[in-house]
């Protein structure tokens, strides 16, 4: 597989905060990613999730299926356990043909919870993290072994594997079946170089999601202690090439990365035009690749 440019809905309707784009066609959503030059798309809350079905509202788009979020809960059950509560979500993404799973544990997460700041986001126990570990990797392995998928890991604010210690002592307490997927805006904003965490960890890269930051909007969420959702509503997040990171810098740590890049940029699609950004945030991708020899 080359290097491919896919979206996320979230800039259309955001699933965490379903209010935010509530009203927006899923046919829209796809529409305008068409017209953006977007080749795939993550699944939301609004796409179908029976094979036939998804088909036909993606292939009227020329629209691939990317991957979609999945809630592991394995601090609380086993991989066995975890893979029967999957087994619809994984059995769609294995029809779809997709090639990696997107897993982020979100036992006690914050990042859905407007009544609850990023500081009081969960933390792990050592007891927590060596039972987390194995059953991380366990999981990875049925999926693989199962049904052909990889493990991608999303680190994500307000969950327990946020930060780029927690990042990398996930990564080093597991095998190669885990891979990563490297979120730019999710590290920046956790405290850690995206860059420096591409170079850290591009073997194990197997999907990236591309998201800018606002710093300014940063320092005052962090100086309000708002929660993930609302320094959301405030526009914390951008597209590529809209807030302060280098994506240059980024992708030229990706030497012969193979692939989707995606832009899973949250904001209100009230206050910033979903197909708007989505063009902006796609040529500035579509450069960067270029000039890393990726496109």
């Amino acid at each position: 597989m080359t290097v491919r440019i896919g979206s996320n809905p979230i800039g259309w309707s955001n699933d965490d905060l379903p209010e935010l784009g509530g009203e927006t066609p899923l046919a829209t959503c796809l529409a305008e990613a068409r017209e953006a030059g977007y080749e795939g798309m993550e699944l939301g809350n609004k796409f179908p999730r029976e094979p036939a079905a998804l088909r036909a509202a993606l292939e009227p788009f020329a629209l691939a299926c990317v991957s979609g979020w999945y809630s592991t809960a394995l601090i609380e059950r086993d991989a066995e356990a975890e893979y029967e509560a999957a087994r619809a979500h994984v059995a769609l993404l294995r029809e779809m043909g997709c090639d990696v799973m997107i897993v982020c544990e979100t036992t006690r997460s914050v990042h859905t919870d407007r009544a609850t700041p990023l500081s009081r986001r969960p933390r792990m126990s050592e007891a927590e993290w060596a039972i987390f570990l194995p059953r991380l990797d366990a999981f990875a392995r049925l999926l693989h072994a199962r049904d052909g998928l990889r493990l991608a890991y999303h680190h994500h604010m307000g969950t327990v594997v946020q930060d780029g210690a927690e990042i990398d002592r996930m990564m080093q307490g597991t095998s190669e079946d885990v891979s990563l997927l490297l979120d730019t805006g999710h590290a920046l904003w956790g405290g850690t170089d995206p860059a420096a965490l591409a170079r850290r960890w591009r073997g194990r890269i197997a999907h990236v999601h591309t998201k800018d930051v606002r710093p300014a909007i940063r320092a005052e969420a962090e100086a309000a202690d708002l929660s993930f959702l609302d320094a959301v509503i405030a526009g914390v997040y951008t597209v590529p090439g809209d807030g302060s990171i280098d994506y240059d810098a980024v992708f030229a740590e990706l030497p012969g990365y193979r692939g989707w890049v995606v832009v899973e940029a949250e904001q209100d699609p009230a206050r910033a035009n979903p197909l708007e950004y989505a063009r902006k945030g796609h040529h500035h991708l579509t450069g960067v690749l270029e000039r890393a020899g990726l496109k």
